[in-house]
């Protein structure tokens, strides 16, 4: 690319776009869009009513109710919206219409510009098995797979049995490690490719496969190339993304490590024929699988911006919507390749609501408390939720993307470990105790890494770090202590009489010590907390005492105030703090002792007055989630095996499968497919085989 005049404009910029999308890449691309002047308008659900995203945008326009398919994926629907508004170009984010043909036809029919690659390519890289074909005839390198357009599964099966096991299904218009299945022996194939089949229809509406050798130590090397429509293309270095569950990526990082430069000048020479092979204009990732003899692979296309996006901003000081905006207006490239220069190291760890310990399962909730790590030049959050915002069933569980930036890897990682431990999030289970055992355990670090990180590192990864609770225990007591003391200050002030004894909440008993009787609950084991209040000079301290063992305890002010949501306090003469979060007398503390991250659970157990004796004990198998009934695969009165399957709920793009905890007999069923449970409800009735 020899063009030097990047902002030469062949069209005016757009004046107003819609962003057809939702949650924090809809953020993000308001923030560049102010940035440069144009309006946005966005589109919501009922869901979405009050979203950031909507409050953040100049208009906003309602699409239908909370199910995708019924909102933000009816394409007529969002074409009206841009029509009304009067918005010249639609960005389709990722996700969702993003990688949509007919989307993309139908805006340029409305003379309406999508902010993306042209019909032809996304037809093209729309499939997997046809963008292989097109790569092929490029002498862009394969992995050995079937990518033909016979889908009978004895097709299927038996490219599987002739190329060896273990191997990968994976959908032909799928994306972000939907519809896709790991495949280890022959027994297993019929059940991997049907739950693989019926993902991929969910997710694409397109339930088409293909079989791919599984490389058993690759790791995952993507190129973020951006072509113009004068005939200019570059790529952006590349980001490693072979950490991921369930084929999603958890922790992004650019450049790759380990990377010779002859060989990221290869990988991006490829990535550029890719791209020019079928004509592309715009923002695009061409996905490589890296062996360990160097040698790489095609596997995909992504004719999108990616989600991972951040770290190559942070590395190469680029605005990638920026371009994206620009090259859609006709506008050259903004850099050739030779002015563009890769600086330090990023990472991108995901902040999700889900449970690492339960299978990755997905979580709902309200976000009660939240505060994250102080944004820098180092610290960057993309984010779509406040606090007090609902993580509901129908979207990915995403709640954030944490990004950081340091001169090198080392520093970077530094960074990337400090801010997970600056992160509070309460209200909704998350991964950031496991992101931050993953950031900090010695495989990373050291960058001996590939795709099967997390399964080879489990124990170092999953592992609860040891909480004596020595000190998070008299901690929690002595904030429920000084809270009713200020909660008490505050409505006596509110009264007649301010100063009468009944507005004291210091424990005055007559000639017995000011004592408090608690009981705390942690892990689901009570512990009966004593907390006796003494005078020292001017101030107050405490004796707690925790099932018999002692511990003085004082502020860090020795005054008996709480500053702010922060408690600092000195026990045993050890002085630390913690930020707490106090919801429905649940408390979470969020400390880092010793260099242990960590947030420490307790429930404050009130006396049961009689009213709380419900049994909820049942025989029968229970949703581990909120979500929709998918799939009931037995019936009323069958004899199952143990660890068969027996229904599939969806939740948040992701299905669960339900199995028979041993032999037994199915003896009600209480949901139909398509039905939406809470999590927590009896899903059907099961009776063991006795004996």
């Amino acid at each position: 690319m020899t063009n030097k005049n990047s902002y030469k404009v062949k069209n005016k910029m757009f004046t107003k776009i819609l962003i057809a999308n939702r949650g924090e890449i809809a953020c993000r691309i308001i923030k560049t869009a102010k940035k440069m002047g144009i309006l946005t308008v966005a589109v919501y659900s009922d869901a979405d009513a009050e979203s950031l995203h909507v409050h953040m945008a100049d208009e906003a326009v309602y699409l239908g109710p909370s199910p995708s398919r019924e909102s933000y994926l009816l394409v007529d629907k969002v074409i009206e919206a841009a029509k009304i508004t009067g918005a010249q170009a639609i960005h389709p984010g990722y996700g969702f219409l993003s990688e949509n043909a007919e989307f993309c036809k139908q805006c340029s029919q409305e003379n309406i510009t999508f902010i993306g690659p042209p019909v032809g390519a996304i037809e093209a890289m729309g499939s997997k098995s046809a963008a292989k074909n097109i790569m092929e005839k490029a002498n862009v390198p394969l992995v050995p797979g079937y990518h033909g357009d016979e889908q009978s599964e004895d097709i299927l099966k038996k490219s599987a049995d002739e190329m060896g096991y273990p191997v990968l299904l994976k959908a032909t218009a799928g994306g972000g490690g939907k519809g896709m299945r790991q495949v280890w022996k022959e027994s297993e194939f019929s059940e991997g490719l049907a739950a693989a089949k019926r993902e991929a229809k969910s997710s694409f509406g397109d339930d088409r496969m293909l079989v791919e050798k599984y490389l058993t130590q690759p790791r995952h090397v993507e190129i973020q190339v951006f072509c113009d429509n004068h005939n200019n293309a570059v790529y952006l270095f590349e980001r490693d993304c072979s950490v991921q569950r369930r084929h999603q990526k958890v922790i992004e990082e650019a450049p790759a490590f380990s990377m010779s430069e002859a060989l990221r000048a290869q990988m991006g020479e490829s990535a550029i024929k890719s791209a020019q092979a079928i004509g592309y204009q715009g923002a695009g990732t061409v996905e490589f699988l890296l062996d360990v003899d160097g040698s790489f692979y095609f596997m995909e296309m992504n004719t999108r911006l990616q989600v991972e996006h951040p770290v190559t901003e942070m590395i190469t000081g680029q605005d990638l919507v920026e371009w994206q905006l620009r090259v859609a207006a006709g506008e050259y490239l903004p850099k050739t390749q030779d002015e563009l220069v890769l600086n330090g190291h990023a990472f991108e760890a995901r902040i999700y609501a889900e449970d690492p310990s339960n299978d990755f399962l997905p979580a709902t909730g309200t976000l009660e408390f939240l505060q994250t790590p102080i944004e820098s030049k180092h610290v960057r959050i993309d984010t779509g939720v406040r606090q007090g915002d609902e993580v509901s069933v129908f979207y990915d569980p995403m709640i954030a993307k944490l990004i950081v930036w340091d001169e090198n890897r080392e520093k970077a990682l530094q960074r990337m470990a400090k801010a997970l431990s600056e992160y509070r999030i309460n209200g909704v289970t998350t991964n950031i105790d496991f992101l931050y055992n993953l950031a900090t355990c010695k495989p990373f670090v050291e960058a001996d890494i590939d795709t099967g990180f997390i399964e080879k590192n489990n124990d170092l990864i999953f592992h609860t770090g040891s909480q004596t609770l020595a000190n998070e225990l008299p901690m929690a007591a002595l904030y429920l202590v000084l809270s009713q003391a200020k909660n008490a200050e505050q409505n006596a002030e509110k009264t007649n009489d301010p100063y009468s004894p009944w507005n004291n909440t210091n424990a005055w008993r007559l000639n017995e010590p000011h004592t408090h009787q608690l009981v705390l609950a942690h892990n689901d084991i009570e512990y009966s907390v004593v907390v006796e209040q003494k005078r020292q000079g001017n101030g107050s301290y405490y004796l707690i005492t925790v099932n018999g063992q002692n511990f003085d305890c004082k502020n860090h002010d020795c005054q008996g105030s709480i500053d702010g949501e922060v408690l600092k306090v000195s026990i045993d003469g050890y002085r630390s703090q913690a930020t707490i979060a106090h919801f429905n007398n649940n408390i979470s503390l969020y400390c880092n002792r010793n260099g242990q991250n960590g947030v420490f659970k307790f429930t404050h157990v009130l006396p049961d007055c009689g009213d709380s004796s419900t049994d909820n004990n049942h025989g029968g198998l229970i949703a581990p989630m909120n979500g929709t009934m998918v799939s009931v695969l037995v019936n009323t009165g069958d004899k199952v095996e143990k660890d068969q399957a027996l229904v599939i709920m969806e939740a948040m793009k992701m299905e669960h499968t339900i199995r028979a905890p041993e032999k037994g007999t199915i003896e009600a069923i209480f949901f139909t497919e398509g039905e939406m449970v809470d999590g927590g409800a009896e899903l059907l009735s099961f009776v063991a085989e006795e004996g």
